[in-house]
């Protein structure tokens, strides 16, 4: 999960940057959108929207092919919410991280009976690293792209990196590089590279510390509610686990209490009716 709390604290700080790379133009009327789609809220962390005039820009990060819904059937359901909710122009960059052989990696359309569904996909591994290289905000990014010589390429990422004047861009930077180059470098040429102290001093690196302890725990409890709810009704209905699972972790240990006093999925309807979403997931 670091990886993508990478990309996406790259993609909402640097937004004119990745709108000029994908679509090959200069943008600077640009807004990051905080939103909640109906039916699930937004709260996958590879997933960042851009709004570029009368046009949504939709990224989606990933390190491996495997989702739940499968990733193809993903891009054409946002893309329906999307444009339900903004009616304008949808332009869909699924971008994969890490080098697989995937016949996910390799599709670009969704195909059912009636509906076909494009989009458009970068495999990192294949991407000429020059543009990258000289963006700042794209060199995490090229050290995962086309190279002979992966060790050389990340030394010209290192090099460039020190080459950041403004000192707290360079350590958030330096930070996600290290992070995305740990999909593809082992540690300690990492570590030959770059200094750890900066990486650790960097904000976006307190911040994937801090998200990933947080999920741990809201991953725990959650696995925890599912078996007490599925052992007590023996099944439970996938909207209600849709629900439970957008709850944050106070409301999780909540809803752990009120369960003990419920003695039908009568009442956990009733119990979620009567919660609302947390605040943070309304904004993440």
């Amino acid at each position: 999960m670091a990886y993508d709390n990478t990309c996406k604290y790259l993609a909402e700080n640097y937004p004119a940057e990745f709108a000029s790379w994908l679509l090959s133009n200069d943008i600077s009327d640009i807004q990051v959108l905080k939103t909640e789609l109906n039916l699930e809220p937004i709260r996958a962390d590879s997933v960042t929207f851009l709004q570029i005039a009368n046009q949504i820009l939709h990224l989606e990060f990933q390190t491996t092919p495997k989702s739940t819904p499968p990733l193809d059937f993903r891009m054409l359901d946002y893309y329906t919410r999307l444009k339900r909710e903004y009616w304008c122009d949808i332009q869909q960059v699924l971008i994969f991280l890490q080098a697989t052989s995937s016949e996910i990696a390799f599709q670009t359309q969704y195909l059912d009976t009636n509906t076909t569904h494009r989009y458009r996909v970068i495999r990192l591994w294949e991407e000429d690293p020059t543009p990258l290289l000289a963006n700042p905000a794209l060199l995490p990014l090229a050290t995962l792209a086309r190279t002979d010589s992966p060790a050389n390429l990340l030394t010209q990422v290192a090099t460039a990196v020190d080459m950041i004047e403004e000192t707290d861009e360079r350590q958030n930077i330096s930070a996600c590089v290290q992070v995305l180059a740990g999909l593809r470098f082992d540690k300690s040429l990492i570590k030959q590279l770059f200094r750890e102290e900066i990486m650790q001093e960097s904000v976006i690196y307190q911040d994937i510390l801090q998200k990933g302890e947080e999920r741990g725990k809201k991953q725990e409890a959650l696995q925890l509610i599912l078996r007490q709810l599925t052992r007590r009704f023996n099944a439970i209905e996938p909207e209600m686990q849709q629900q439970i699972c957008t709850l944050s972790i106070t409301q999780l240990e909540e809803l752990a209490e009120a369960l003990l006093d419920f003695s039908s999925q009568t009442d956990l309807v009733n119990y979620l009716a009567n919660i609302s979403l947390p605040q943070s997931n309304q904004e993440d």
